[in-house]
C-alpha cells in the first residue's frame, strides 16, 4: 500500500477547502492508496498526474519504487493548473 504524503503547499491548500470538501478529498485519497494508477491520468506536457474529485483536482506524483503518492497541489477545476 502507498504511503500519502502532502507537499506545505499542498497541505496549506487542503485545510482551506471547507471541511465537507476535505472529507470528500480524504476519502478518495485512500481509496487510490492500493492501485493509485487505477484512479489518476497523467498529465500532458507536465511531470505528474491529476486526480479529479467533483470539481476539484489533486496534482501528484507517484513514486513506484518506494510506494509513495506525494501530493504536489490541491485546488478547484479553474486555477488548480496555473503555475505548473
Amino acid at each position: 500500500m502507498y504511503e500519502l504524503i502532502f507537499t506545505d503547499k499542498a497541505k496549506k491548500q487542503f485545510l482551506k477547502l471547507e471541511k465537507q470538501t476535505q472529507e470528500r478529498i480524504g476519502s478518495v485519497l485512500e481509496r487510490i492508496k492500493l492501485r493509485p494508477e487505477h484512479f489518476v491520468e497523467k498529465l500532458i506536457g507536465e511531470l505528474g498526474y491529476r486526480l479529479r474529485v467533483g470539481d476539484y483536482r489533486i496534482i501528484l506524483d507517484i513514486d513506484k519504487n518506494r510506494l509513495i503518492i506525494l501530493i504536489l497541489k490541491v485546488g478547484h477545476r479553474k486555477n488548480v493548473y496555473d503555475n505548473l
